[in-house]
């Protein structure tokens, strides 16, 4: 078992090291695309706020969330928009409302639409396009996604892939799509260590989780024990992978007659025994709690958490004993 996890810890220190080269406007753009991708209104009125405070104008985020649409449907477009709209309730002075907005020319005239759209699908690919397979989605493609959308002056097209890269990097089942339009971002303008930055960006502030940790299935079995979802992957010596969502946490629990380990491996998280602070969990931190400590474990509020878990010096009848839920006003006090 200590040769399992040296080799776990060994793999989990390996770092890279990014230049840094996203500026906090670009990154209040992002989080708002992948939180607005994931439906998570709840996380995206602060981030709104906070891309505001960083230079985001409000056309800008208008022009975002509209352009979304068209990889996430108009029922989360409408609801970022709604959002917006709740937000600007209470307008701050510093806020800019941006570049007034203008009626693009290639809205009247179909030609124009399709040839734009032509020359934008073209430079973001690479090459020329055309899916012949389904003539209508390439129409679709270059006179209006293309065309129409890109016509707009709000953003500019690099502005616009960081915006389509983070909703898709927020988004399952679409990796083919995620792939091209990290290609599509460089060419369209923004250099790739700056898309590998905002990558990884999104992944350590807990916008997406891309982990070489399996996420698992549903912790159905748990899930009474749990406030929000968690997941579950069991592996190899009798470790368990659990993935807890952001906010996610355990109730108050005793492990009796025996020792549980904790090994974080993604993300930030947070574990507490009863009347202790309770201490901040990041990839490397090592936890062995010992058997009859009233204790609890799970995710920050803005971040995925991942940690294993197994157990040691267990003794006959050991067993867990589930307690009552760790309160909002506990879980909120923690920073």
């Amino acid at each position: 078992m200590k040769r399992i996890v040296t080799f776990l810890i060994a793999i989990m220190m390996i770092t890279t090291t990014n230049g840094q080269i996203l500026t906090e406007r670009q990154k209040g753009l992002a989080a708002c695309a992948c939180l607005m991708a994931q439906g998570n209104l709840e996380r995206l009125e602060p981030a709104v706020r906070q891309a505001l405070d960083n230079g985001v104008t409000v056309n800008e985020l208008k022009e975002a969330f509209s352009q979304l649409y068209a990889y996430t449907g108009f029922p989360r477009s409408l609801n970022a928009l709604g959002m917006l709209s709740k937000v600007l309730e209470h307008k701050q002075p510093h806020w800019q409302e941006g570049k007034p907005w203008t009626r693009p020319a290639e809205w009247d005239d179909a030609r124009r639409a399709y040839e734009l759209g032509t020359k934008n699908q073209t430079q973001l690919s690479g090459q020329p396009f055309d899916y012949i397979f389904c003539p209508q989605d390439d129409y679709y493609l270059k006179s209006h996604l293309f065309g129409d959308i890109f016509a707009g002056d709000q953003l500019t097209a690099a502005d616009r892939e960081i915006v389509t890269v983070a909703a898709l990097s927020g988004l399952d089942g679409v990796n083919p799509q995620l792939a091209a339009h990290k290609r599509g971002a460089v060419n369209m303008g923004n250099k790739q260590e700056l898309v590998d930055e905002l990558c990884a960006w999104l992944n350590n502030e807990g916008y997406t989780l891309r982990s070489p940790w399996p996420k698992g299935e549903p912790n159905t079995a748990y899930a009474q024990y749990f406030i929000g979802n968690s997941y579950l992957a069991p592996m190899d010596g009798g470790i368990a992978n659990v993935t807890f969502e952001p906010r996610c946490r355990n109730n108050w629990h005793i492990h009796h007659k025996q020792v549980q380990v904790l090994v974080c491996v993604s993300g930030r998280g947070w574990y507490q025994e009863w009347g202790k602070e309770a201490v901040e969990m990041t990839p490397g931190t090592i936890i062995a709690i010992p058997a009859e400590v009233k204790h609890w474990h799970g995710a920050a509020r803005d971040s995925w958490f991942q940690h294993l878990t197994y157990h040691k010096d267990v003794q006959p009848d050991a067993s867990n004993e589930w307690l009552e839920p760790v309160t909002d006003e506990v879980y909120n006090k923690l920073k």
